[in-house]
């Protein structure tokens, strides 16, 4: 354990056990617990299933991370939701659209977690506020797919390659664990999976993703949150 984050992956049983002596009226903090069934229950009037979760809290309970794995997807991938929440005000309750990839269980998100509404009063309603934010990612599965089909077809030469992994890790504050630069440069260059042989931006981004796994969950999320505006962001010669 480091930096006070709980390193264990509760379910949602646990996250509820861990967090009711944290409910209070929604005036003040969310109660983790109940920004997940709220979400679940909004997922489940579009009739999308949450085939698997897994959370992550720190120690004090204040943080809580999450992601919800979702009963659609398409060729090799399944829609993922990303979820932050927070009782200390660091930032507000946010989502983000992403995948899971079946060959190797990396998760990928389209960018960063986007608050779900303003910031909420006694007029607030946590199950509005969701369904507006449901709706928004919905939306951006369209784009998401699309953007794996074009990394899937854009290759990289090698210099291109190390480049990218060089700006990541040396040059960008992007806030990357540089002590997994080399074991990027590895999952790239020598894939685990067949599915990675290809010199292309997805196999890269699946070397990220799969090298982020290394991190506890917490800054697992964090690191997976910034990688797509990163690659995004990027014009590989």
């Amino acid at each position: 354990m480091t930096g006070g984050l709980d390193v264990q992956k509760p379910g949602r049983f646990r996250l509820r056990k861990k967090c009711f002596c944290l409910t209070s009226p929604f005036i003040g903090p969310i109660p983790h617990i109940a920004v997940v069934e709220k979400l679940i229950e909004a997922l489940s009037f579009r009739q999308i299933g949450v085939m698997r979760e897994e959370y992550a809290v720190s120690s004090d309970g204040m943080k809580m991370f999450g992601v919800m794995d979702l009963s659609s997807g398409f060729e090799g991938c399944r829609f993922a939701i990303g979820l932050r929440n927070s009782h200390d005000k660091s930032f507000r309750l946010s989502c983000t659209v992403g995948l899971r990839v079946f060959v190797c269980e990396n998760l990928a998100f389209h960018g960063e977690y986007t608050p779900v509404l303003a910031k909420h009063s006694k007029h607030f309603s946590l199950e509005d506020s969701l369904a507006i934010g449901v709706d928004r990612m919905q939306r951006n599965f369209g784009p998401l797919k699309q953007q794996v089909e074009e990394w899937r077809a854009l290759q990289l030469s090698t210099a291109s390659a190390k480049l990218l992994i060089y700006q990541a890790f040396i040059e960008e504050e992007s806030g990357f664990p540089k002590h997994l630069a080399r074991r990027v440069h590895d999952l790239y260059f020598q894939p685990v999976h067949e599915e990675f042989q290809a010199r292309t931006m997805w196999s890269l981004s699946n070397a990220f993703t799969s090298a982020f796994k290394e991190l506890e969950p917490i800054p697992q999320y964090k690191a997976t949150a910034k990688l797509a505006g990163f690659l995004q962001a990027v014009r590989p010669a």
